[in-house]
């Protein structure tokens, strides 16, 4: 028999978070590598040296969102030490360990393919995204000129909460049947095509593209003034090496974890025992 039940490795702070709804539940519980700082009075069951020791020690092993990341977690290193019996969740887990997992009857789960989490994550990641705004440029989104790249989940929660602040919304894609959408819900609409043209009239810009669309010809028509709040997951959709020194930009990952960690954390780990 184990000696935990779950293993919580790697993540920002939705993962250090679900540790003590996991133990109000009565399960044993063993971190590594988990986020921890002087305010966040958290304590495990136990703590393992190593990423073998935590797997080893408990059937369940839960990840971050994303489950990989650099020095903390290696899904190869990972792929080492899980065995048949073990359940497997994280967030943005990548195709080819899935597809591993299946092969090897592992189960695993993806966080982000429940589309639940994923709307409740668009929310805190929306939320996130205009306090980071309100953080870095001394005007107000109330009627600013505002450009949203990307129409999907993301985009859709942010224009709203956007509108919702009064600001002068514009969203910009390729998707007609998505452009048709945001129209049809009062929101003014930008092909893609005419994004050079056009990105010079906005004060703030949120991409939630996950491939590079800002890139070096359009960023040289950003106004001075503009700040460019890239939310999109991965390498983001900015040109980094071209902006620098030239735009006001950030690339902003994790915001349900800066922002909403407590109860993005009591989410995903309800789905966690619900699978246990």
């Amino acid at each position: 028999m184990a000696e935990y039940d779950i293993a919580v490795i790697g993540g920002d702070k939705r993962t250090a978070y679900m540790i003590p709804f996991f133990m109000e539940k009565g399960y044993r519980v063993i971190g590594y590598k988990v986020y921890r700082n002087k305010n966040m009075e958290i304590k495990a069951d136990g703590y393992a040296d190593s990423l073998k020791q935590a797997v080893e020690s408990a059937s369940v092993i839960v990840g971050g969102i994303p489950i990989e990341k650099k020095r903390i977690v290696n899904l190869r290193e990972l792929s080492r030490h899980i065995r048949k019996h073990h359940k497997i969740f994280g967030g943005v887990i990548p195709e080819s360990f899935r597809q591993e997992c299946i092969e090897r009857s592992i189960e695993c789960y993806d966080f982000m393919k429940d589309e639940s989490i994923a709307i409740f994550n668009a929310v805190a990641t929306a939320e996130g995204a205009i306090l980071e705004a309100l953080s870095h440029k001394q005007t107000n989104i109330h009627y600013s000129r505002t450009l949203v790249l990307g129409y999907g989940r993301c985009g859709k929660v942010l224009c709203d909460k956007l509108k919702g602040l009064s600001a002068r919304v514009t969203v910009c894609g390729n998707s007609a049947p998505e452009l048709a959408l945001a129209q049809a819900l009062g929101i003014e609409v930008l092909p893609f095509k005419d994004l050079g043209e056009k990105i010079g009239e906005f004060e703030y810009i949120y991409n939630t593209i996950p491939a590079v669309v800002l890139e070096e010809g359009i960023l040289e028509k950003v106004d001075d003034d503009a700040l460019i709040i890239d939310i999109a997951s991965g390498r983001g959709g900015l040109d980094h090496k071209a902006a620098e020194g030239k735009v006001k930009a950030l690339h902003c990952l994790g915001l349900p974890g800066k922002y909403a960690g407590k109860v993005s954390a009591k989410k995903l780990s309800e789905y966690v025992m619900n699978k246990c």
